[in-house]
């Protein structure tokens, strides 16, 4: 195997948005993509991560791989590639290999990990709904809802976005409407409503930084999970998938 990235960011930005909801990752390395399936410890989070093979300038995979990779240790070396580097990975001796090439070479070297389980398979859902709006919308809505309280409900009815959030005291609503930046996409008259933890949606939203377009895609149901995601055409792509709160209240 040898990977050589011209734009560390695609994985630089990705990898950190995921490490901050999975601590360890199994990576599968086909020739058409590097992909990553995982839940978040607590089994309320998934994250659906691909970097095409069509990212990279070189990209050479004689057999499909899977390899297990300590995401913090990944994110700090990363951390280090500057905009201008290449990024070449490679496997030796039990180790990924990765190797910054600019203005000078830097070469870390992280150990392999012994994943336990299965690869972690994708559910089968379906939505009533789909809403495509600015990325930039939706972490407006998301940072102001989060003043207020610690979960978030998103409904869509009549043809608008609503995300609302009550504390002990306090509440507040956003009304997003259908516009040229928002599509609403509806096939049930029914008010759709579900409930979410808006500290697991604040890592999410993080997602916005690899959206090429801006934009970010948005699914739900009645006390069902969310799915967001945002891609980069022909690089990158994340999906994120939520379990509800549901309550009593």
């Amino acid at each position: 195997m040898r990977l050589s990235l011209a734009e560390p960011k695609y994985l630089k930005d990705s990898i950190s948005i995921i490490s901050e909801l999975v601590n360890e990752g199994r990576f599968k390395i086909t020739k058409d993509a590097i992909e990553l399936v995982a839940m978040d410890p607590a089994n309320v989070a998934m994250v659906i991560f691909r970097l095409l093979s069509s990212s990279f300038i070189e990209y050479k995979v004689d057999k499909p791989l899977e390899i297990g990779i300590n995401l913090s240790s990944m994110k700090q070396v990363l951390r280090r590639a500057k905009a201008s580097d290449t990024l070449v990975m490679e496997l030796s001796e039990n180790k990924l290999v990765m190797q910054l090439r600019g203005h000078t070479t830097r070469t870390f070297s992280l150990p392999l990990l012994e994943l336990d389980g299965v690869q972690q398979k994708i559910p089968d859902l379906n939505f009533p709904l789909l809403i495509e709006t600015s990325s930039s919308v939706l972490n407006e809505a998301v940072e102001d809802a989060d003043v207020v309280g610690e979960s978030v409900s998103l409904i869509v009815e009549n043809k608008k976005f609503l995300i609302s959030s009550k504390g002990d005291l306090s509440n507040a609503e956003i009304v997003i409407k259908e516009d040229d930046e928002t599509k609403i996409k509806c096939n049930t008259q029914d008010t759709v409503r579900s409930k979410y933890s808006i500290e697991y949606l604040k890592k999410m939203i993080n997602g916005s930084k690899i959206s090429g377009d801006g934009n970010v895609l948005i699914q739900f149901n009645k006390d069902y999970p969310l799915k967001l995601e945002y891609k980069t055409l022909n690089k990158v792509q994340i999906t994120f998938i939520l379990a509800p709160r549901v309550e009593n209240d």
